[in-house]
């Protein structure tokens, strides 16, 4: 009598799981995936658009030490290629892999340097948003 239920209770642990417990179980890692993998692919263009402000601030320190040392700062024409090598090496590139726009005068201060996003194109939102000199926190 003890080996009959001691061996229903082995078989009764040994049994698995049911279709229904499977299918709860896919359905909870289906909705921490809908909720979680949208959240993660957004950091790559955050980190992006970080790297640009950084550049950007780079780009503005070297183009303040050119002022210093000239009393003005490089004109729309000389552009960035003027800050090479004495005062930045070399000029990068936008992540994105395009060049940095730089206007002197600038449109929203004395300069204006500058970045069109992903689409380089002006304007947009997301990851083609323009970053530029003016909008840094």
């Amino acid at each position: 009598m003890m080996n009959k239920l001691s061996r229903q209770g082995r078989l009764r642990r040994m049994r698995g799981f049911t279709l229904i417990e499977l299918m709860v179980v896919v359905v909870i890692l289906g909705v921490l995936a809908a909720l979680i993998v949208p959240q993660v692919m957004d950091r790559p263009d955050q980190a992006r658009a970080i790297k640009a402000k950084q550049d950007i601030r780079a780009i503005q320190a070297a183009l303040d030490l050119y002022k210093l040392d000239n009393f003005t700062y490089p004109t729309t024409d000389q552009a960035l290629s003027s800050l090479v090598p004495k005062y930045i090496k070399p000029v990068p590139k936008d992540p994105w892999g395009n060049k940095y726009r730089y206007l002197s005068p600038g449109t929203h201060g004395t300069i204006d340097i500058y970045t069109y996003g992903a689409d380089n194109l002006k304007g947009g939102t997301g990851p083609d948003q323009d970053i530029g000199n003016w909008d840094l926190e």
